[in-house]
């Protein structure tokens, strides 16, 4: 039983994840959290398994056929807990008592305000973006208004007569972390 137990737990468990792996390939949507929960079942089933093995088929056999059914039974039981509270929950927009205008929504009381959100939103927006442009020598703004009207690199040297060390440091400044960092 030694040489079994050291078979399947060997190189962190791995012939036991292998198999937990195998079962639960049958089923999507699994998180990593899940395997987690389903290696500590796995680990439970095994020390079950070891106590009522009795050599009339292979380990593996048995140890996969009774790690199959455990794992499955648990996804049932997972899946029913979802299902009811599905049937318990109620949509928002269920009408109240006989009056069909009224919502549930339209007695919930909230101090949410849908202009302020987009309004504060875009002052956020407008101050970053004033708050980037103040960074910005008067050649990397006026680069970057010319970027905007869409000319090409080569149209803004020329347009500034520039060369093509300055238009790079330039650019390195308007792309470089520290001012875009402003942004977001």
């Amino acid at each position: 039983m030694d040489q079994i137990v050291l078979q399947y737990y060997a190189d962190n468990a791995r012939k036991l994840r292998k198999l937990v792996d195998r079962i639960l390939s049958e089923f999507g949507g699994l998180a990593d959290k899940d395997f987690d929960d389903f290696y500590s079942l796995a680990n439970e089933v095994f020390v079950d398994v070891m106590k009522r093995y009795d050599e009339s088929q292979s380990f593996h056999t048995f140890l996969f056929s009774c790690l199959s059914n455990r794992i499955k039974t648990e996804m049932t039981k997972r899946n029913c807990e979802k299902r009811r509270a599905d049937r318990m929950s109620v949509s928002i927009d269920s009408p109240l008592g006989e009056d069909e205008d009224l919502t549930i929504k339209d007695v919930i009381a909230s101090d949410f305000n849908m202009e302020k959100e987009v309004v504060g939103e875009e002052n956020d927006r407008m101050v970053r973006l004033e708050q980037y442009l103040d960074r910005l020598s008067r050649r990397q703004r006026r680069i970057l208004l010319l970027l905007a009207d869409s000319y090409g690199a080569g149209e803004i040297k020329n347009m500034l007569q520039i060369s093509q060390k300055e238009y790079a440091d330039a650019m390195d400044g308007i792309q470089s972390y520290e001012n875009v960092s402003i942004l977001f």
